[in-house]
């Protein structure tokens, strides 16, 4: 009996002292998932959810660099947000810019890069063999077109230009250059209700930060390149 209680004294501090050592243990480990949520939660657009451009841009490279030629790069414009924002109020706007979110994320699927880049541009990365590159921005014009049903009830009709680059065509793996040709693709097929894919050419538009020149919110970053 002695030896038993003898035996209960040595693991009853020992059990305490692990136990104690495991407090400050436990509290660390909730400390760091709350610091890893509120990491995550930065790298996130809290409109729309969708990867802010850091964090999309790591990604989008990534991915471009696994998928080489298999790539596309694709940009995105909603069209004419600014009247929706101006005639309907801005809440609607954000249910617009939020609906457009979720079309794209449904659309380029769980193995892609879905970033805003601000305002109304979006800009996705995703593997889109030349096979199926034009069934699947067709399907994707039709999504960005179909009506937007706001919170009262009404019902918006919505339009988005699309431009896609993709390294086969371009001939680089670099994501400015190619966002660069797809912005100006995107920039031709303006309100043509079409998305239109980059040739050559729109690889040496001139550009400011990688944006071409002339876009919204380029005049005072410097002069084009």
């Amino acid at each position: 009996m002695d030896s038993v209680l003898r035996v209960q004294g040595r693991i009853g501090p020992r059990a305490r002292l692990i136990t104690t050592a495991a407090l400050p243990l436990t509290g660390w480990t909730v400390h760091a998932l709350a610091l890893h949520r509120k990491l995550a939660a930065t790298r996130k657009d809290p409109l729309t959810g969708l990867m802010r451009r850091d964090a999309y841009t790591a990604r989008a490279r990534r991915l471009l660099a696994h998928h080489g030629d298999t790539a596309a790069v694709v940009m995105v414009d909603a069209d004419r947000f600014k009247e929706i924002n101006d005639g309907l109020g801005h809440a609607a706007g954000d249910t617009v810019l939020a609906s457009i979110a979720a079309r794209l994320t449904a659309w380029a699927g769980p193995r892609s890069a879905v970033g805003r880049l601000g305002g109304d541009e979006f800009a996705v990365v995703l593997e889109l063999p030349a096979a199926r590159r034009a069934l699947r921005l067709e399907q994707l014009v039709r999504m960005l077109h179909t009506p937007v049903t706001l919170d009262d009830g009404r019902t918006v009709d919505v339009a988005a230009s699309v431009g896609a680059a993709t390294p086969d065509v371009i001939g680089v793996r670099d994501l400015t250059r190619l966002q660069r040709a797809a912005d100006a693709a995107l920039y031709d097929g303006k309100h043509s209700g079409r998305a239109v894919l980059a040739t050559a050419a729109h690889a040496t538009t001139a550009s400011v930060n990688g944006r071409r020149a002339g876009r919204p919110g380029t005049a005072m970053w410097g002069r084009a390149a």
